[in-house]
């Protein structure tokens, strides 16, 4: 099946031999516990809905088909995703390798509870440059960890040169999918072991579901982290993984057009004189275009920007649009706008932020599927007012 037929059929096809009523959609299965016939026979293999729920199995053979992975697991959120893998994978005394520039909930995971509370050492790094990877590795190495593209600067890793560095030193690699979605990239065929998302952002769409995806292909490795799912019990309800189910079928349409209203956009404001810097993956000024060419599918629907003002007249930009909704998160079908220094990685110290280029006029902007001319003309009245 091509990517489009696989967001609307895989996991949710009518099985007649089954007691059914033909539904064409995956049914909402709210049980939490399931009976049985025979004390040693359980029924249809579900149990308890913590283990195993039928609307959250239909959606994990939906996420695991559209990353072309044998397994796919859905978590209650990217974090419980994320605490999950570290669980699984890691013990005290093991040394993580991740980009300097990640979301700053991840960054508060890593640095304030798996650093401080279980002595999880992570070194935070430049991983656009794949030598950086390769000069941090220790015999303590277990996990390399990448945002590709990053949030908020779209900095590009080369996954299939960093999978082939820790493949050679037995490391597992994961990639933080979530920016790209499965319709544009796919770590996975590209040599990554793990792929993870919040599927809060694009692959549901719609601002409506809190919600974290797991993929992989190796048998021991979605053993390990389901253990966790079910022991831990991050799992993501009934009733979100029918919304994620739904949501998910729209996810091809959704990507093209976000692509299609971003490069427009993106253009507009490199060109713009109030605009001091423009940073998209589908621009040839990004400075890894030839890579986002060859690794992605299109330039996605985010994009990053620096006016050249200073702090209070970019509050002064964001809070006068009208379409862009001055709000934190992204990938749903309509337009957000933030700061980035006062939202997403206010938790990042201000250090490291000057670091990475995260200044008070940085503005990160998620290009919804409304008209491109109602957005254009949207940011052109901002713009004029300061």
């Amino acid at each position: 099946m091509k990517f489009s037929t696989k967001s609307i059929h895989i996991g949710e096809e009518v099985d007649f031999n089954q007691t059914t009523s033909g539904d064409v959609i995956a049914p909402l299965h709210l049980a939490t516990t399931f009976a049985r016939k025979d004390v040693q026979d359980p029924t249809r293999g579900f149990e308890y809905s913590r283990s195993l729920n039928p609307t959250r199995q239909a959606l994990e053979s939906k996420l695991a088909a559209l990353e072309n992975a044998e397994y796919g697991l859905a978590f209650s959120s990217g974090l419980g995703a994320e605490t999950s893998i570290l669980l699984a994978l890691l013990k005290s005394g093991d040394h993580v390798i991740t980009t300097d520039d990640l979301y700053g909930g991840t960054q508060r995971l890593f640095r304030k509870v798996f650093e401080e509370k279980f002595n999880i050492q992570f070194s935070f790094v430049d991983t656009s440059k794949s030598s950086l990877v390769k000069n941090h590795i220790t015999n303590k190495t277990k996990l390399i960890w990448i945002e590709s593209p990053t949030n908020p600067m779209l900095k590009l890793s080369d996954i299939q040169a960093i999978a082939k560095i820790a493949n050679q030193n037995g490391i597992i690699t994961l990639v933080d999918n979530t920016f790209m979605s499965p319709f544009f990239q796919n770590p996975l065929d590209l040599g990554a072991d793990i792929v993870l998302h919040s599927t809060s952002k694009y692959i549901n769409g719609h601002s409506d579901s809190i919600g974290g995806a797991v993929m992989v292909n190796n048998s021991e490795l979605y053993e390990r982290i389901q253990f966790i799912q079910n022991s831990a019990g991050a799992i993501l309800s009934p009733f979100d993984s029918y919304m994620v189910l739904r949501g998910i079928k729209t996810l091809g349409m959704r990507m093209r057009e976000h692509h299609r209203n971003s490069q427009q956009i993106a253009e507009y404001l490199e060109v713009h004189q109030k605009v001091k810097k423009v940073i998209y993956p589908g621009l040839n000024s990004h400075p890894q275009y030839h890579l986002a060419q060859r690794q992605m599918k299109g330039g996605g629907g985010m994009i990053t920007f620096e006016l050249d003002t200073n702090l209070s007249k970019s509050k002064k930009f964001v809070e006068n649009l009208n379409y862009f909704s001055l709000a934190e998160s992204l990938g749903g079908v309509e337009s957000l706008i933030e700061l980035p220094a006062l939202m997403t990685h206010a938790s990042v110290p201000i250090e490291d932020r000057r670091k990475l280029g995260i200044t008070d006029s940085l503005i990160r902007m998620s290009v919804g599927v409304e008209s491109t001319e109602d957005l254009l003309n949207d940011l052109d009245k901002a713009l004029n007012r300061i």
